[in-house]
């Protein structure tokens, strides 16, 4: 059995346009440890194992999250949250993470969070147009966890503590 570092899934229900929505297909990190000083982070991935690994690390480098297996919400989520920072596969199922961030990227509220795209498209052609589509930064799967840190640490600018958990370990 495999304990995970966040509540199970639940719906998270969204008032959005005077409509209640319910995220069935997402998940919040618990609300026990959350700190309003750390940042939030969005990330939207529909591979399970891969969603379980970034939240492990989000976890360890100390900040809350929101992760979904299904990109159908995730530009309500990021106006309703308004997230320090998406992580977006860009293989999804329904939308695409070009199509995502090309809404981000044209809205008045959501168009300054940065977008990291987390892919297994690794060629350099591939890289090149993502970072075309509006992505701020690229990391390709599989990654080094002190790789992810050190790409979402620069998208925070500052906003995380100086140390990882993963950091203390390896001292």
């Amino acid at each position: 059995m495999v304990r995970l570092p966040y509540q199970k899934r639940r719906e998270i229900p969204i008032d959005f346009s005077g409509e209640k929505m319910y995220l069935a297909h997402s998940f919040i990190s618990d609300g026990k440890q959350q700190n309003s000083q750390k940042p939030l982070i969005l990330a939207v991935e529909d591979n399970d194992d891969n969603l379980l690994l970034i939240s492990y690390a989000l976890e360890s480098l100390g900040c809350q999250f929101i992760c979904q297996s299904d990109s159908s919400s995730t530009f309500v989520v990021a106006k309703e949250y308004q997230p320090d920072l998406i992580m977006l596969d860009i293989l999804l199922p329904s939308l695409s993470g070009i199509e995502v961030v090309r809404y981000l990227k044209n809205d008045s509220l959501t168009y300054k969070i940065p977008v990291l795209a987390v892919t297994a498209l690794a060629t350099r052609e591939d890289r090149q147009r993502i970072l075309q589509a509006g992505f701020d930064d690229y990391i390709s799967k599989p990654f080094l966890i002190e790789d992810l840190e050190t790409v979402v640490r620069r998208l925070l600018r500052g906003k995380l503590e100086p140390h990882s958990s993963y950091e203390l370990c390896q001292d």
